[in-house]
């Protein structure tokens, strides 16, 4: 092949870039733009095989014409036999160069479908068909490039300029787009193989989720909406021109890093125990019952001790202790609600656990165990140091799940974004106490969004759900005292994405 220096070069150029382009619809066109131009071809397309369809046939995937700029062939497909040229080239995996397509030799055994050239006013003459295969010899696609031009800036709109300008294609040409076309036919394949890799990835994200879903049913589709409202606000801020995220860009890779993130933000849920998970009220379940019994059991001692010959002396005395007792028992109930504890409900629960019954043994037992006490006096929430330390290692255990999974070059900082959503800019959060500027954006986004929808969603158990003007409220206390990034909430309050 006789190529010119700016011919090879252009070659080793495409071929480069080739390697490092997955966007198939980005790859074809860059293909097609240089196959055109290394032969100046008006036009050209690209079909690529359909191996779904049965028998396998090609699908016209994108042509250009210099001269034919509306040109429109949608949905072309063309079977893989010898009625047609491109068919031909196919079947046989060879190229087929001809001089005049509507003069083909007598021998030929493919003809030309005229109805293109009849419906754009078009005269299609030189036209090489060159297959693209791959290092195993499979059929990737086929490059057609149609009319090769003497004038690369000539415009074909009649027959005289195609008499004019228009040339054959030579066996250079033909190298040339044969070597174009072994590029891309490696090209594609990546495309795919790296479009299945992606799938793949979309699934393993997938069954993570439904996997926390499942796991903690009571906030089922949090991790879904967070996600959806990051994308919503990463949006946002791309589209901002103020501010100190007016020159902050998302592509769309990076947007499916950040959805991934915020997807997989509470993967780490998976480890902790639903005991602590799911635990709506201060005591657990155990325990729970354990007091309800214990009451239970201190009435009907309270009766029995009546019955007795030396219990009381009146049915008065009876009722009030069984009133008291009913009403010691709804003091428990209500600081067992993941309400604030004040003063005054600590003082009567202090109360309660210094009483003593006799247990059924004869030993003094008291009306509250210290363990039990420990839970009710609880200030807020319904978790205790430990159990709260077990809730915040989903953090570390998201870290230590995400560090596993083998990302792509462009999902690189999923672990790193979804790590850091309980960080503060004040250094307040946790696990590793950062501050402001160790905390990337994406981070912060997850974290806003996180926040808001745990605001706002009716799925806790333990809390009850704010308006999004409230939940905007309590947000606006954090960023005010400098937890979290109040550019990034007023971005949100004005994008309507959270309404």
């Amino acid at each position: 092949m006789s190529c010119s220096n700016e011919q090879l070069q252009a070659l080793t150029r495409i071929g480069m870039e080739l390697m490092h382009e997955h966007d198939l619809g980005v790859l074809l066109t860059r293909i097609l733009s240089t196959a055109k131009s290394l032969t100046n071809s008006d036009g050209g397309g690209l079909f690529l095989v359909d191996l779904e369809a049965q028998p396998p046939e090609l699908h016209l995937h994108l042509f250009a014409f210099d001269s034919l700029p509306r040109a429109d062939l949608k949905r072309l497909r063309v079977p893989i036999n010898d009625k047609s040229i491109a068919g031909h080239a196919a079947k046989t995996k060879k190229p087929v160069v001809v001089r005049d397509a509507h003069d083909l030799p007598a021998d030929a055994v493919f003809a030309l479908d005229p109805s293109f050239d009849e419906r754009h006013n078009y005269r299609r003459r030189s036209m090489a068909f060159v297959p693209m295969l791959d290092h195993r010899d499979h059929l990737v696609g086929l490059l057609v490039l149609v009319n090769r031009k003497s004038d690369p800036n000539a415009l074909l709109t009649n027959i005289e300029a195609v008499d004019r300008y228009v040339v054959s294609y030579s066996d250079d040409d033909v190298e040339i787009a044969r070597s174009l076309g072994g590029q891309a036919a490696v090209a594609i394949e990546n495309a795919h193989l790296w479009a299945r890799i992606e799938r793949m990835m979309e699934s393993v994200v997938e069954v993570a989720v439904t996997a926390i879903d499942e796991r903690d049913p009571a906030t089922a589709g949090h991790s879904l909406r967070v996600a959806e409202l990051c994308i919503c606000l990463a949006r946002a801020v791309d589209a901002t021109n103020t501010g100190p995220y007016r020159d902050v860009h998302f592509s769309p890779p990076q947007l499916r890093e950040i959805r991934f993130a915020a997807l997989l933000h509470d993967v780490g849920k998976l480890v902790v125990s639903e005991d602590v998970l799911l635990k709506a009220k201060k005591l657990p379940p155990v325990l729970y019952e354990r007091v309800n019994a214990r009451f239970d059991l201190i009435r009907r001692t309270l009766e029995l001790d009546h019955c007795l010959p030396d219990g009381a002396s009146g049915d008065g005395d009876l009722s009030a202790a069984l009133e008291e007792l009913d009403e010691m028992r709804r003091t428990v109930f209500r600081a067992n609600e993941p309400l604030i504890v004040d003063g005054d409900v600590s003082d009567s629960l202090a109360d309660i656990a210094a009483r003593r019954y006799r247990a059924p043994d004869g030993a003094e037992q008291p009306y509250l165990t210290s363990e039990e006490l420990h839970y009710l006096e609880l200030r807020r929430g319904t978790l205790d140091e430990r159990e709260r330390a077990q809730v915040e290692y989903h953090v570390e255990a998201t870290r230590r799940l995400l560090s596993g999974v083998l990302w792509t070059d462009e999902l690189k900082n999923v672990t790193t974004y979804a790590y850091g959503h309980h960080e503060k800019l004040d250094g307040t959060g946790y696990p590793r106490r950062l501050h402001a500027p160790d905390i990337p954006v994406q981070t912060r986004m997850i974290e806003l969004c996180d926040m808001f929808d745990a605001l706002t969603e009716a799925d806790r158990p333990y809390k009850h759900s704010l308006s999004a003007e409230a939940a905007f409220d309590v947000l606006s206390e954090e960023a005010n005292a400098g937890r979290i990034d109040g550019e990034l909430l007023r971005i949100l309050m004005e994008s309507g994405g959270a309404a």
